[in-house]
């Protein structure tokens, strides 16, 4: 098959783990940048990106990136593309993109040059001078920064984020590809005992059960390039049966969430009933202050509330107090905790093992994370 160059947009801080999910997946090139990762392959990699990134936000094809200064070097560069490689003469190509630090800052102006350029170049090829775009939609997006356009086309559709299980949640809900993020950061297994005291909606207590047993995130959605005729259909076919094969059907992971809210208990478990790993997920109504580390194993990832979410900031603080005081250090057990409080680890007690640069939507966050324990006949 022909290879080709794509791009997975990614939350700001997860570049990493984007790019080694894409080597794991035998992507070829694989280029890190802030906030995205370049790689190539082939269709089959294009399904295979899109069916089973956990950190990505979408998987786009990208076209090219060539200086635009003016509209006129927007117009000439962007119909220079092949665009007839994807864009049949009925599908549809409407566009949408960013302007950053450039000369050429309206978007809506950008917009309108693109798709002219665009269709100009579809005219050229298929000897027509009209397209009714009644067919499969091709999103065509494009990025000015510093006086350089890269165009793209999204061949996800609906973000990769929305893995299908949670059409509803509680406020303030942690993004699903930030929660595997700090699945994966947290090293959990396929045999572990995972806890999540603030479960809300679920998403941690689900990713980290579909991450555990190996399930693609994407098995049991749908993407934009599946309309596409120029993606052959046996492609996606191929790929969902291939993900089938990687669950890790033997796994003994279990699940354990607690709120203070039954009915952000009873989402969690909805939730995790439609992502198809209620079998392994558990849940019920606790406060923080009665947790205590049962067991020989344990892996806790938590995204509490704080100020600038639900609680008021000396709340939040006292959260992460009694935090300190039950999430005891011991033997076989890891605490990992996202949190943009800069004194989060002053109310909490201890300095982190690791610390992580991550971002909550538009939050910049930390990610403190627990891993050592003191050494007997000494304290903190």
């Amino acid at each position: 098959m022909e290879q080709f160059e794509m791009v997975a947009p990614c939350l700001l801080g997860v570049e990493g783990l984007v790019g080694e999910e894409l080597r794991d997946m035998e992507a070829a090139d694989v280029r890190p940048e802030n906030g995205r990762v370049f790689f190539k392959g082939d269709e089959q990699m294009l399904a295979r990106a899109n069916m089973g990134s956990r950190y990505s936000e979408r998987i786009l094809i990208h076209l090219g990136t060539f200086p635009a200064r003016t509209f006129e070097e927007l117009f000439q560069g962007v119909k220079s593309l092949p665009w007839e490689r994807w864009i049949d003469k009925a599908d549809a190509f409407p566009v949408k993109g960013r302007s950053l630090n450039s000369k050429l800052h309206s978007v809506p102006d950008c917009q309108s040059i693109i798709k002219k350029a665009v269709v100009e170049r579809l005219k050229s090829k298929y000897r027509v001078s009209w397209f009714e775009e009644t067919g499969p939609i091709h999103q065509i997006q494009f990025l000015l920064m510093k006086d350089q356009a890269s165009l793209m086309l999204d061949t996800s559709g609906v973000g990769l984020h929305k893995r299908g299980y949670r059409q509803n949640s509680t406020e303030a809900p942690i993004k699903e590809t930030l929660a595997a993020a700090m699945v994966k950061l947290a090293r959990v297994r396929s045999d572990g005992h995972f806890i999540d005291p603030f479960c809300g909606s679920g998403t941690l207590l689900t990713e980290a059960a579909l991450y555990a047993l190996g399930i693609a995130p994407g098995l049991q959605r749908r993407f934009s390039a599946e309309k596409w005729g120029q993606v052959d259909s046996k492609v996606w076919q191929e790929e969902r049966l291939r993900a089938r094969d990687l669950v890790k059907r033997d796994a003994t992971f279990q699940a354990e969430g607690y709120d203070i809210d039954p009915a952000a208990v009873a989402l969690s478990l909805e939730n995790a009933k439609k992502a198809g790993v209620i079998a392994r997920v558990k849940a019920r109504v606790q406060d923080i202050r009665d947790f205590r580390p049962e067991g020989e194993y344990g892996c806790v990832i938590c995204n509490p509330p704080y100020g600038e979410r639900l609680l008021d900031i000396q709340s939040a603080q006292e959260l992460y107090r009694v935090m300190g005081k039950v999430f005891v250090p011991q033997h076989g057990w890891s605490y990992s905790i996202i949190s943009p409080d800069e004194t989060f680890e002053d109310c909490y007690g201890r300095r982190a093992d690791k610390r992580r640069k991550l971002y909550n939507g538009m939050i910049k966050c930390q990610y403190y994370q627990y891993f050592t324990y003191p050494r007997k006949g000494k304290t903190e």
